[in-house]
């Protein structure tokens, strides 16, 4: 057996503390090498969270708004003020929208002595209705159609040949082509906005010689429709296959021919608010900015009329 000298001892204890230092550093390594994925994960989890949309200003409106809406005037403005109040409310449940129809200067009168929040006149407001306070707020465009009953044979009429039916000057539709009848003048109370805006038109207010003066666009049409040799007027947007409607100055009674200015029978809708529109409450400013968008402009053209702008 060989003795272990003092030589050997130190050569094996070098030999030892080598392979320790060696090994440390190996494990050192390591640690960097694991924990190098560790920081980039993290670095991947830093990742700043993507806020949410904020709600439309417009839906929060639609949600907020509540409140009443009362409107009375021109029976000319029913459609309208109907398909309105119902595509309002449907956007705003938390407002009530009524409406009634009793004719265009009544509707002003019922505004000025603040009964209701707005009046509907199928007409331009007169200075005296202006000077109480009411305020003209065109909403959209309407043409007046002349209309007959479905036999009669005449499809139109010159602007002076209207003038001199509804004055008495002609009196049987032979003189104007067609053929031999008696021509029964028919047309709507004082105080409709229709017959404000056609007399005033024509340039024969308080002239008229009227067999029939109703008190509706609906009177005027059935009357028209049943009755040979009548003729009335109404509102375009009511216009069905029960009535004829006649050209004028060979003009067809049309949208495109309003908004084009060769139809000369036009007149506005308008829903006068005591004051400002901006000094009305929520409810009603809501739904004057409802008349202006998108939205309620497609409500205005569903029922036949022309939007302002």
């Amino acid at each position: 057996m060989k003795k272990i000298t003092t030589k050997t001892v130190a050569v094996l204890a070098a030999a030892i503390l080598a392979a320790g230092t060696l090994m440390a550093c190996g494990a050192k390594e390591e640690a960097v090498e694991v924990n190098e994925p560790v920081e980039a994960k993290a670095e991947e989890q830093a990742v700043e969270p993507v806020e949410e949309p904020a709600p439309a200003v417009e839906e929060e409106q639609a949600v907020n708004v509540s409140g009443s809406i009362s409107m009375a005037g021109s029976t000319s403005m029913e459609k309208l003020a109907n398909a309105v109040a119902e595509s309002f409310m449907a956007k705003y449940p938390e407002v009530t929208v009524t409406a009634e129809f009793t004719g265009s200067s009544a509707g002003i009168e019922a505004l000025t002595a603040k009964s209701v929040d707005i009046g509907n006149s199928s007409r331009a407001l007169k200075d005296s209705e202006k000077e109480a306070g009411a305020v003209e707020n065109i909403v959209a465009i309407d043409g007046i159609a002349v209309v007959t009953e479905p036999t009669n044979t005449v499809a139109g009429l010159t602007k002076q040949q209207l003038i001199d039916i509804y004055t008495g000057k002609i009196k049987n539709w032979s003189e104007v082509g067609g053929e031999d009848g008696v021509i029964i003048v028919v047309g709507r109370e004082a105080g409709s906005g229709t017959r404000g805006a056609f007399e005033e038109i024509l340039k024969i207010e308080d002239a008229c010689a009227y067999a029939n003066e109703l008190d509706s666009t609906g009177a005027v049409m059935a009357k028209v429709a049943s009755t040979k040799g009548a003729i009335g007027y109404v509102s375009l947007d009511v216009i069905d296959e029960t009535v004829t409607a006649l050209a004028l100055d060979e003009v067809e009674p049309t949208v495109e021919n309003i908004k084009s200015g060769s139809y000369f029978l036009s007149r506005p809708f308008v829903m006068a608010t005591l004051g400002e529109v901006s000094e009305q409450n929520e409810a009603v400013q809501a739904l004057f900015e409802y008349l202006k968008s998108d939205e309620g402009k497609e409500v205005i053209t569903s029922v036949g009329l022309i939007t302002v702008d």
